[in-house]
């Protein structure tokens, strides 16, 4: 058969039974029915099963109890519906001329006495047809192949396993495309089961988003697909079925109940140590969502090692406590108690003493350590081998789910009925030498500009409303240290024991950050689908990652743009007391904005905690609390006698073509957490780790407990999401490598102990001393003096005459003073050598590794090679035993009848 594209396969969807083979459809026909009649179907007397199935309607079959019900679809009666009664009518006739089979249920049979719901059933005849035009691979013999060899140790994994017939529903078997002509070739023993649900399901799909709803004399070529017919409100929904209560088995034997077995050892978070069934997965709902719970459970599990050697360099942190001669020094109150530091911003703050800020000093030294060094240099190769490893563990799904070579079919068969609609040119493909769609160049360029200028707009609007909240920061810190100020020395910037002016103005900023964030978010993501279905995409894979890239940059902006600032920017370009700089010109007054006394390792550590864990927390309050609310009573408090089976799942969540897309979004989010920005939070793969755990498993409680059962789709692989965490890799090698020189204290505490500590022995005493440079206060300006109202009581003019600011700079009195010293150029030559050297370290590591790990295994490349030499070997013993039969036939007819009985049993024994 050829394969069918563009007004090809628009003919054939609508004329496919006349377009049948004659040899199938009598065969198909014929033992179709004779299995219906021979089941207790409805044209035997007694009729038992089928009036135990109409009294129980909690059934995913129609009222014959023979045929499954493979799609519903539900609507309205509306009073002035004429035109999508209309159009009903027209959609359901084009359905039953593709093949298809209808049952209506009427509004007075549904719970709430409005609703009609059209079930679908799709028989042989259309299944063999549209097997051949999607290429479904089918079994043709059982595999001969071991699944493994035997572990040493296994016992220890036992309890993390599960039974074998829940990781393994089905045998393994080699597969090739499935033919129509050749039936006799694959391994069909019963043709109501040869098709999986999920097939099934994405079959009927695949007719329903192509089948016209127009008359036959009048073609209107964008009236087409289920997906413009629930736009237009003609149906309300589409969806196929559960095959049971999530709570309970099926009472049908011929159901599997596979959403149980998913539910009892999968979805439970008691199962958060147990391994996933993702074969179970893959064949209840389909490869797509199968590939993203194996890609959620390899991070998971490779997390674990990061957070062990996190929690390790936090301890190191832990244990080096008492070490720390900074913290000791800036405690002391005759070394930090006695320095006096200048006001940190003008007129509303004042001076402070340096022993203020003791606790901060200790809390940053718990993560700016020398143990921070190597675990980010770490962090930089278990990215590479999270990666590599991944794409091994991919390869080895493509093969156990007949994914090799399902790109071409990706691009070739799955093209979008809205990209068939909306291109009304045609052209020659020069591979099937058949008249195709296609979007001319000087169109697609105009679209793509269109899109590109709105995501750029939408990037820099996210810059403007940084630099708004940026300046909000500068200008209540002025206000929060004047409400703030008290007498007593230990108040001068400390209220109570927590609440500082750097932290109100921190707290607020990030609260209103938060704010701008959803907002943004809210209209971007309406505004992203917009541009991409602008821009036409030809197939589903090219839409979504059209879509990924798009809502990706927006996030990454919108999340990273805090941490880069406080990171990157904060602090670095303060200048001195006698001439700081200023954000928008020495006359809008707004300082740039100096770290926190602590360091702003501290802060970056803090804004890091505050934004990950609370967008991982709301999230999955979000995502567990609200769908348990909303469909608690319609899933267990029903009548199980009165409330159908597709009634259960019409009243669950629709699971969107995008619902895949935020979970990703969700996770590679987080991805860029733990590694853009892990040099100043060891502990954040720890939190991802336990954030995974529990995600797993309230994705899986979604799936099955909360969403309609999704259209089953193929991926051979994460998409666009692959390329974005190769490049988050190799950007997070250089942030952190910026972070520890430039943000951290290490590189400045490594000079002075090494080149300027005075004595023999090399020691940090004396360090606090040395990092601080000295300023004249009457050489303050006017406009950044403090105020006489904020100025503390210990102050006196009279004995204190200079104040200590963070800069490397000569001191008044010199004859370069106030510029800078010689160390502070040290110092930034360590900090740049550091920077490459990091870099290169972890880049020549990362590409050796990358070398050295094969993206494919050994083992599966030597699989899919004797796969594919047994589907040549098989199909050219089954063809010359085919062309026997044949030329047998043709030279002595009597043996015709004999031979056709036996043709299966001898092209079996044959194979």
């Amino acid at each position: 058969m050829r394969r069918i594209t563009g007004m090809a396969r628009e003919e054939t969807l609508i004329e496919m039974k006349s377009a049948m083979d004659s040899q199938i459809g009598e065969e198909c026909n014929g033992h179709s029915r004779n299995n219906s009649i021979e089941d207790g179907g409805t044209q035997l007397p007694g009729h038992t099963e089928t009036d135990r199935l109409q009294q129980n309607k909690d059934t995913v079959f129609f009222r014959d109890g023979v045929r499954r019900i493979d799609f519903i679809l539900s609507y309205l009666d509306d009073k002035d519906g004429e035109k999508k009664q209309e159009r009903r009518r027209e959609f359901e006739a084009n359905l039953k001329k593709a093949g298809l089979e209808l049952e209506t249920e009427d509004k007075s049979d549904s719970d709430d006495r409005k609703t009609y719901f059209l079930k679908i059933h799709a028989p042989w005849e259309v299944l063999a047809t549209y097997a051949d035009v999607l290429k479904i691979k089918v079994p043709f013999k059982e595999s001969d192949i071991p699944h493994g060899q035997d572990v040493p140790l296994e016992w220890l994994s036992r309890p993390f396993r599960l039974p074998e017939k829940v990781m393994r529903p089905q045998p393994d078997y080699f597969t090739s495309p499935f033919d129509k002509d050749k039936i006799d070739f694959f391994l069909i023993k019963n043709r109501d089961t040869f098709v999986p649900p999920s097939t099934r399901n994405r079959i009927v799909y695949y007719i329903l988003s192509r089948c016209p709803y127009y008359k036959e004399d009048r073609k209107e070529t964008d009236k087409k697909g289920i997906k413009r017919l629930l736009n237009n409100g003609t149906y309300t929904s589409a969806f196929p079925l559960h095959d049971c209560r999530y709570w309970e088995r099926n009472t049908n034997e011929q159901c599997e109940s596979e959403r149980y077995h998913l539910y009892k050892n999968w979805a439970g978070f008691l199962c958060f140590y147990k391994e996933q069934p993702l074969n179970l997965i893959r064949k209840y709902y389909g490869e797509k969502i199968g590939i993203y719970f194996a890609w959620l459970g390899f991070y998971t599990e490779m997390l674990f090692f990061a957070a062990v050697m996190g929690v390790i360099c936090f301890t190191y942190g832990v244990l080096s406590y008492d070490d720390n001669l900074t913290s000791k020094e800036i405690c002391d109150p005759s070394i930090g108690g006695s320095i006096v530091m200048c006001p940190l911003c003008d007129k509303k703050c004042s001076y402070w003493k340096l022993n203020s800020t003791c606790l901060s000093s200790w809390q940053s030294h718990l993560f700016d350590n020398e143990g921070t060094v190597f675990f980010a240099m770490f962090m930089g190769i278990w990215v590479t081998l999270f990666l590599e490893f991944w794409k091994r563990r991919q390869a080895q799904l493509e093969y156990e789910w007949d994914l090799v070579d399902f790109e071409e079919e990706q691009q070739q068969l799955q093209i979008r009925p809205e990209f068939e609609t909306k291109c009304t040119d045609q052209r020659l493909n020069r591979i099937t030498q058949e008249m195709e769609p296609y979007l001319p160049l000087p169109k697609k360029c105009g679209r793509f500009f269109l899109s590109g200028v709105t995501v750029l707009f939408w990037m820099l609007l996210i810059v403007a409303c940084i630099t708004g909240v940026i300046v909000y920061r500068l200008a209540v810190y002025a206000a929060f240290a004047s409400i703030m100020k008290d007498s007593p020395t230990k108040k001068i910037h400390l209220v109570g024991s927590l609440i500082t002016p750097q932290l109100a103005t921190s707290v607020t900023a990030s609260f209103i950050n938060f704010v701008i964030i959803m907002i943004l978010n809210f209209f971007y993501e309406r505004v992203a689908i917009w541009i991409t279905d602008m821009e036409i995409p030809k197939t589903h894979l090219e839409y979504e990652n059209k879509l990924t890239m798009k809502m990706f940059l927006f996030q990454f902006v919108n999340y990273y743009s805090s941490c880069f600032y406080v990171a990157f920017f904060k602090g670095k370009f303060v200048g001195y007391p006698g001439n700081y700089t200023y954000m928008f010109g020495k006359y809008s007054r707004l300082r740039n904005e100096e770290c926190d006394p602590g360091g702003c390792l501290i802060e970056l550590t803090t804004q890091l905690v505050i934004v990950m864990t609370g967008k991982q927390v709301c999230g999955n309050i979000q995502e567990a609390l609200l769908p348990l609310l909303r469909n608690w009573w319609c899933s267990r408090k029903a009548r199980k006698d009165q409330y159908s089976r597709w009634e259960q799942d019409h009243d669950l969540q629709n699971f969107s073509q995008l619902g895949l897309f935020y979970e990703y979004l969700e996770m590679v989010i987080q991805f860029g957490f733990i590694t853009l920005f892990v040099a100043s939070f060891p502990l954040a793969p720890l939190l991802a780790l336990c954030n995974n755990i529990l995600e797993v498993r309230v994705d899986a409680w979604k799936f099955t407990t909360q969403f309609r059962r999704p259209v089953a789709a193929k991926a051979h692989n994460i998409g666009a999401w692959q390329e974005i965490l190769n490049v988050v890799a190799i950007l997070s090698v250089v942030t952190n490598a910026f972070i520890m020189a430039f943000t951290s204290d290490m590189i400045p505490r490594l000079v002075y102990l090494y080149a300027y500590h005075p004595g023999s022995e090399a020691t940090m005493s004396g360090y606090i001393n040395n990092s601080l440079s000295v300023y004249d206060i009457s050489q303050i300006p006017l406009l950044s003096t403090p105020e006489e109202g904020a100025i503390p009581a210990w102050f006196n003019s009279s004995f204190i005459t200079t104040c200590r600011y963070r800069d490397y700079r000569y001191p008044p009195g010199h004859q370069r003073q106030y510029s800078h010293t010689m160390q502070f150029w040290h110092i930034l030559a360590a900090k740049l050598a550091f920077i490459i050297i990091m870099e290169h370290v972890v880049f020549v590591v990362k590409f050796f590794v990358a070398w050295l790990i094969p993206d494919v295994p050994s083992e599966v490349k030597a699989r899919i090679k004797r796969e594919r030499y047994l589907i040549q070997e098989y199909l050219h013993n089954y063809e010359v035993e085919k062309l026997k039969m044949q030329l047998s036939q043709s030279l002595n007819p009597n043996l015709r009848s004999a031979l056709t009985t036996n043709k299966h049993d001898v092209l079996s024994e044959c194979l």
